[in-house]
């Protein structure tokens, strides 16, 4: 029996190698105990949640390349993500994936990539972050791989993450857009500015405002696209707002702000994928930034005032 209400699936990833500071594998427990499930429920989806892809604690590897800290199991976990991302794809359901550290991007475009690839289709990528993460091997100052998954699935670094599911780029730069930065490594600055992808800076959304950020971004993530993935890095939004990040940069979005790129993302209706990362449950103040977290993805995904 169809019931006609869309289907999500939630598929939650407990990893923070990507990252120096731990914590953010527990991201989607918060996120869960902040009700995501029952609050996507109450807004009229059917709603599956898949649980969470294990993956193994620092404490418990050797890492082998400083330059890329923890590859194998990063690799693996965003081999992993891919698979259940396009499975959820192919029964017809949105998938929201939960981090994690944002390396888990990899994963979650490389999925939705390879179910619109076979069907000769691109997609577009909105990343909402204070950083770029577009560093590679050569130019990373820590090796951490949370800071290089948008060059990634632009074709960029190591083979384990460029050609997962056997084909790259994942995503188009002229597809990609970057809202929300202001904290960019030097050499990252240099890849971000030659990458091809649109380039939003807070000094920019300052002076345009957000609607009219969000307008361009989304009509440029879909021109040519069956839609976008949208991912969003909690340090995105101010500190004073979502506390509970690994790697904070004052001088972010308001709470209202982000609220309101969320909405007008629900009013396109261009919208393939939604992932919520770097939520640290040990830096947050009772649970604020996860809530803010459910919040946000509830707008993406129709809540309205009123």
């Amino acid at each position: 029996m169809t019931t006609g209400r869309r289907k999500i699936t939630i598929i939650g990833v407990l990893m923070d190698l990507g990252a120096d500071r731990r914590g953010v594998d527990m991201g989607p427990s918060a996120v869960r105990v902040a009700d995501l499930n029952e609050r996507l429920t109450e807004l009229g989806y059917d709603v599956v949640d898949e649980g969470n892809i294990p993956v193994r604690g620092a404490e418990m590897m050797q890492n082998i390349d400083p330059r890329l800290k923890y590859l194998p199991e990063i690799a693996n976990a965003c081999h992993i993500l891919a698979e259940k991302v396009e499975t959820a794809l192919e029964t017809g359901s949105i998938p929201i994936i939960l981090g994690g550290d944002h390396s888990i991007a990899i994963g979650s475009v490389s999925g939705l990539a390879s179910f619109h690839h076979k069907r000769e289709h691109r997609v577009g990528v909105i990343w909402f972050d204070a950083h770029g993460d577009m560093n590679t091997p050569d130019t990373s100052p820590s090796g951490n791989i949370h800071g290089m998954p948008f060059a990634a699935i632009l074709g960029h670094g190591a083979e384990e993450l460029t050609h997962i599911g056997g084909f790259a780029p994942k995503a188009h730069p002229e597809d990609c857009v970057l809202i929300g930065a202001r904290s960019v490594d030097p050499e990252e600055a240099v890849a971000l500015k030659a990458s091809g992808i649109r380039i939003i800076t807070m000094r920019e959304l300052d002076e345009r405002g957000m609607s009219s950020v969000m307008d361009e971004a989304m009509w440029l993530a879909s021109r040519r696209t069956a839609g976008f993935h949208v991912t969003m890095d909690m340090d995105f939004v101010d500190p004073d707002y979502a506390p509970g990040v690994g790697t904070p940069v004052p001088g972010g979005p308001t709470f209202r702000e982000s609220h309101l790129a969320m909405e007008k993302i629900a009013d396109s209706g261009k919208m393939l994928s939604f992932e919520l990362t770097e939520i640290n449950p040990i830096l947050d103040v009772s649970n604020r930034t996860a809530e803010l977290g459910v919040g946000l993805i509830l707008s993406a995904f129709g809540k309205k005032i009123m």
